[in-house]
């Protein structure tokens, strides 16, 4: 069967103006891009008048291999008109298991609600039928705790040679990159030289190296150079997730962040970002990372002592801000009523301070707790996001339209947002610019030459949108609010959404 869309202006990824056209689809690829008003045989018509037809967006940076299996339909990605979502970012993937209680623990805030039955790469892509692509990662921080559980120590030489091992596996097994989150336990524990080890492997199973860096506020520009010269050491693709600085005093850093990134020559590096000024995680990243090694931290909070010295140590730390931290997501428990509210807040209830409150809720739910921060600056936002280089990825994971908690609006509305927010009403760069930092950029940046674009030969992944209508609803207040404006989305050529309506299809599968 061919497929035909017609009647609205192609804008085909490469950042080229919006020219009429009819696009045609045939065996899951685009078989042509036809001069307008061209007649087409015996094909089935999707109307695209007074709209755009663009390249199915690629999301670089999300958390879906922790929520896809159990929310296939992809109903939020749909809506912002992604179809392929690069996940096992900022060191954890779902995959290898070796200890998975221990996973679990890790990965808590994240919500999975998986039946790993899996322990690898390839048994967990086994177990997906999903709406959307996905491309898989694996994660440093799960590496370490398949080859040494949570210790807080450098790895010997086997342990080392076990993650290696591992990596290699993964990328056999179809794995597109390696991740570090260098602020998570127990990826955080990690020299630059262990670091360096591992990219250097990936480099040589020809995986992309994306890194959550090890300071993202005062010591961002330090962090950027450990990255760079990890890929550097090792010849790797280097990607820097979500870029951005994080707390008051560190606001306008990012510019020098930027202008250290441009110098680099010899390294192949790029970076993304989402378009909002709050960042989300998990509220263990608050504490000092001794205080979650060996997988104890609930032991180590029943423990009067040691109880004290985290406390102590989060009142020292200037950067902890409990005004502007907010609870996004927790298991049922003490403080499940206080989703949406301020750490400040639920202080002021308990009568207690900050410091305590954060070991409360912590202990109060497993410490399966995420958070969204207020850290960020729009300034600083919009200076990334004007960097041609930026690329847009959301860092979420929730798949369903409707849901408990107050997760990020990142998770709803990243590229409608970019498109009507910051492209058509603030005039920030142009529609065509803006879909080329969500298609052909970050395509580009996995070595896919066949995604992202519309030419012939490409993979059928096409949105068709209303560059007028398009826009994100979640807010931080209200985030169960899906994005409106995109109208068809195809997946190698099947339908996943008709009349902005998901069909039930499941046309996605592992990208390797």
């Amino acid at each position: 069967m061919v497929l035909a869309l017609t009647g609205g202006l192609v804008v085909d990824g490469t950042g080229s103006a919006p020219r009429p056209g009819t696009v045609l689809v045939e065996g899951g690829r685009i078989s042509a891009v036809l001069p307008p008003g061209q007649p087409v045989a015996d094909a089935e018509v999707i109307d695209a008048t007074g709209n755009i037809v663009a390249p199915g967006f690629v999301d670089l940076h999300s958390h879906a291999d922790f929520s896809l299996g159990s929310s296939p339909a992809a109903e939020s990605q749909l809506a912002q008109g992604v179809t392929t979502l690069v996940a096992g970012n900022c060191g954890w993937s779902p995959f290898p298991i070796t200890d998975l209680d221990m996973l679990k623990a890790g990965t808590a805030f994240l919500g999975p609600k998986h039946g790993w039955s899996w322990t690898d790469a390839g048994g967990f892509a086994a177990t997906l039928e999903p709406a959307v692509n996905l491309a898989l990662q694996v994660g440093h921080c799960t590496l370490r705790i398949a080859a040494m559980g949570s210790a807080r120590r450098a790895p010997s030489a086997a342990e080392l040679r076990m993650m290696q091992d591992l990596l290699r596996q993964a990328a056999d097994q179809g794995a597109v990159g390696f991740s570090t989150g260098l602020i998570y336990a127990p990826g955080a524990y990690a020299s630059p030289e262990e670091v360096a080890a591992l990219v250097g492997t990936a480099a040589d199973c020809g995986l992309l190296y994306s890194t959550h860096i090890r300071n993202e506020g005062g010591g961002l520009l330090d962090a950027l150079d450990e990255a760079i010269a990890a890929a550097r050491a090792g010849g790797a693709r280097l990607e820097i997730s979500h870029l951005k600085a994080v707390g008051t005093s560190n606001h306008g850093l990012v510019e020098a962040a930027l202008e250290r990134l441009d110098a680099v020559t010899d390294v192949d590096l790029g970076w993304d970002a989402y378009p909002y000024t709050a960042t989300s995680t998990t509220l263990t990243t608050r504490l000092p990372t001794w205080a979650l090694a060996g997988g104890s931290l609930l032991d180590r909070l029943a423990d009067p002592g040691e109880r004290t010295r985290i406390a102590q140590a989060l009142r020292a730390d200037v950067l902890l801000s409990p005004e502007t931290v907010v609870i996004a997501s927790l298991p049922p428990g003490r403080y499940e009523d206080c989703r949406g509210m301020s750490l400040s807040e639920i202080a002021r209830l308990d009568g207690v301070d900050a410091a305590e409150i954060v070991l409360r809720i912590l202990e109060s739910h497993d410490a399966a707790v995420s958070v969204v921060n207020h850290a960020m600056r729009e300034e600083d936002v919009t200076t990334v996001l004007e960097h041609p280089r930026t690329a847009i990825a959301s860092d979420g994971w929730i798949m369903d339209p409707t849901g408990p908690g107050h997760p990020h609006p990142r998770n709803f509305g990243t590229f409608p947002r970019v498109l009507g927010h910051y492209a058509r009403d603030r005039g920030l760069f142009t529609l065509a610019e803006a879909v080329r930092r969500m298609t052909s950029l970050p395509a580009s940046r996995l070595g896919w030459s066949d995604r992202g674009v519309i030419k012939p030969g490409a993979v059928a992944d096409l949105v068709v949108l209303d560059p007028r209508q398009i826009a994100d609803k979640s807010t931080y207040d209200a985030p169960w609010q899906l994005s409106v404006g995109v109208h068809h989305v195809l997946v190698a050529g099947e339908p996943a959404l008709a009349a902005g309506k998901p069909t039930g299809e499941r046309p996605g599968r592992v990208i390797a």
